[in-house]
């Protein structure tokens, strides 16, 4: 038979005497526990923010306790890698080196640091205009992967002869702001008086001075010794292609040409500095002008 089932609940003392409990150190309520700050590898391309200075920016280098933050405006800043140092969308986080070895920025065919992984944002009310397709191709091509992250919409126009009333029927203000890039805006040109035509304090009209797009991109990369000059009166882009012995087809030039742009260092200066100031006017918040 089995013994009968005591009911009783056992006793805290044993056969010398009362157990001993045992505490923890720490009688520090599990609530008011403060929250482990979660480490995160500086991985290239990371956007943190550091909380003293506000600053932002993409993680470019990680070495000897500290790590290089780059900010849109191509800024550096470097900061020691302390806990709880740093922001990641709004949460605290610990940057530590990465282990596999030392942080090689990656970069996109602009030059900017590539963010892996971003999404496009949702498109801005603000646009970008360009004179024609073969320009928004090589906009796209270099710029393409910075203008998704900045929600950045770039449409072509064949042409700038209506701009003035387009820019009107577009109606830019501060939150839909417009920038428009033009071929060949060069002071006396047809195309500059059309610009000079565009009076919003919202849209701003730039240029460069090559007669088409093809020729910002550099001679050496597609591998010529200089862009031809074409006689007043005929149509440059066929005149190229004769003068280079390409066939008479400028569709496929163009995409001869496209194709040996890898990124910005194919383009010459001219055109940089115009996409960089409309992607600047288009995505930095706009202040009114102080009276």
């Amino acid at each position: 038979m089995r013994p009968p089932v005591s009911r009783h609940r056992p006793s805290d003392e044993g056969p010398s005497g009362p157990r001993p409990r045992s505490y923890s150190a720490d009688l520090t309520p599990p609530w008011k526990k403060p929250k482990a700050v979660p480490e995160i590898a500086a991985e290239p391309g990371l956007v943190v923010e550091e909380p003293g200075t506000g600053f932002c920016g993409a993680v470019i280098g990680c070495e000897a306790g500290t790590v290089t933050l780059e900010d849109r405006f191509g800024k550096h800043r470097v900061f020691p890698l302390q806990p709880g140092g740093f922001l990641l969308e709004g949460r605290t986080v610990t940057l530590v080196k990465p282990s596999s070895g030392p942080v090689r920025p990656t970069r996109t065919a602009s030059g900017s640091v590539a963010v892996p992984g971003a999404r496009a944002r949702v498109a801005r009310a603000g646009r970008i205009y360009v004179e024609g397709r073969h320009d928004a191709e090589l906009v796209e091509k270099v710029w393409g992967d910075d203008l998704r992250i900045e929600g950045v919409v770039v449409e072509y126009l064949e042409g700038v002869d209506d701009l003035p009333s387009i820019v009107e029927e577009f109606a830019p203000g501060p939150d839909a702001r417009l920038g428009v890039l033009v071929d060949h805006l060069v002071p006396g040109s047809k195309e500059w008086r059309i610009a000079e035509a565009v009076t919003s304090d919202h849209a701003l009209v730039v240029g460069h001075p090559y007669i088409d797009i093809w020729e910002a991109v550099k001679p050496s990369s597609v591998g010529i010794a200089a862009w031809p000059r074409v006689p007043r009166g005929q149509d440059w882009k066929t005149g190229v292609c004769r003068s280079l012995g390409w066939p008479p087809n400028t569709g496929a030039a163009w995409q001869h040409i496209l194709s040996r742009v890898r990124s910005y260092k194919d383009l010459e200066p001219e055109l940089l500095r115009c996409v960089e100031r409309l992607i600047d006017h288009v995505t930095v918040p706009w202040e009114a002008p102080r009276r």
